[in-house]
């Protein structure tokens, strides 16, 4: 099965969010009205201040003019021009000090987001089976709504689990995104976390038939869900996972350095202790396998 558009993979990254917890119009003409009655007030402080310090300014222009100008009057009037001198320095002082503050606290507001966007990408679990030291790594592209995956699933992981479970291989799942469906079941493997991922993923594909056939999403959505709770994900549970926008979009960008890096084109592909192969048998896929365990 052929790789999907990189714009139809990001388009699913927010298929779900559509489809199950949009923005109203409502709430985003309010978030947007809010914004806007923050700024115009700013505007109008602003603008007060301004007058203000004009009106300040004249009447003391006027003050100095009806004052005559004698020695002793002059003296006066430079000691409160120099006290004026001194308050408008330490104000210019406030003010910058209060300037690097706040520029202070908007970069460490960027480096807190730029933090929480990296936790995110690295709070994407690679799914794998087997030891760490086994002599062969089996690494899988597929797709859970790809029919040639799940035909290899149904008839070939079988008996690459008993190398798994012998310690001979290491597996190693990772998924591809052809539509919004394929990114919505990825959702609910991941959401048992890494002790249930696999056991989903064969109920996916044991049920692909039955729940990625048809076109309605809301059907397709409804499905998907009776698989999570059935594997024993808690309601509550299964919709945060399944409403979260960040988790989805990061996923998909996950998914498309790898596809970059591996050169993967089309599912499954299978790169076995990192060398490249398309579609297989099982026996030809053991074939090598033997041949990787026997040097």
């Amino acid at each position: 099965m052929k790789l999907a558009s990189s714009t139809i993979a990001l388009t699913a990254a927010l298929g779900w969010m559509a489809l199950a917890a949009p923005l109203s119009a409502q709430e985003a003409a309010e978030a947007e009205a809010g914004t806007t009655t923050d700024v115009t007030t700013d505007a109008a402080t602003d603008t007060d201040a301004a007058t203000t310090s004009t009106e300040t300014e004249t009447e003391a222009d006027m003050d100095a003019e009806a004052e005559p100008e004698t020695n002793g009057t002059a003296e006066v009037e430079t000691e409160v021009e120099t006290e004026a001198e001194a308050e408008a320095t330490a104000t210019d002082d406030d003010a910058a000090a209060t300037d690097t503050a706040t520029d202070a606290d908007v970069a460490a507001d960027d480096d807190m987001a730029s933090d929480e966007d990296a936790a995110v990408e690295e709070g994407i679990v690679e799914m794998a089976q087997g030891a760490e030291d086994a002599p062969v790594t089996v690494m899988e592209y597929a797709s859970f709504t790809c029919p040639h995956c799940q035909n290899w699933h149904e008839t070939s992981y079988p008996q690459l689990k008993d190398y798994i479970d012998e310690g001979k291989v290491r597996f190693v799942y990772r998924e591809v995104y052809f539509d919004r469906p394929g990114l919505w079941a990825s959702m609910i493997a991941r959401c048992g976390g890494e002790q249930k991922f696999f056991g989903i993923s064969d109920m996916l594909y044991n049920q692909q038939r039955d729940w990625a056939g048809g076109g309605d999403p809301a059907a397709i959505a409804a499905k998907l869900r009776a698989i999570g709770l059935s594997a024993g994900i808690e309601e509550a549970q299964l919709e945060a996972c399944l409403t979260d926008g960040d988790t989805a979009q990061a996923l998909v960008t996950w998914y498309e350095e790898n596809a970059k890096a591996d050169d993967i084109s089309s599912t499954p592909t299978f790169l076995i202790n990192g060398e490249k192969y398309s579609n297989m048998a099982w026996p030809d896929m053991a074939e090598i396998i033997d041949g990787l365990i026997e040097e």
